[in-house]
């Protein structure tokens, strides 16, 4: 297949990898144990689980919005 033809570059393919791998890790940082009927576990609102992980996952979202946009260098 003719690289002209295609969309994303290299590098476009990498910086999607990268932005996949932050918002993975973005999701196992909000696991935790849950709350059950019978029991309450206080972790549910822990600072991790709340405020640091969906900050993650958008972080990895941006940077595959940066990875579609991001215009690869030519090679001429």
């Amino acid at each position: 297949m003719d690289k002209k033809k295609l969309a994303f570059g290299k590098s476009n393919f990498i910086l999607l990898a990268i932005g996949m791998v932050i918002i993975i890790l973005g999701f196992i940082l909000m696991t935790g144990p849950s709350t059950t009927e019978t029991t309450f576990q206080p972790d549910i609102f822990s600072v991790r689980r709340i405020k640091v992980a969906p900050m993650v996952c958008f972080l990895g979202f941006i940077f595959m919005i940066y990875g579609v946009v991001h215009k690869p260098k030519s090679d001429k």
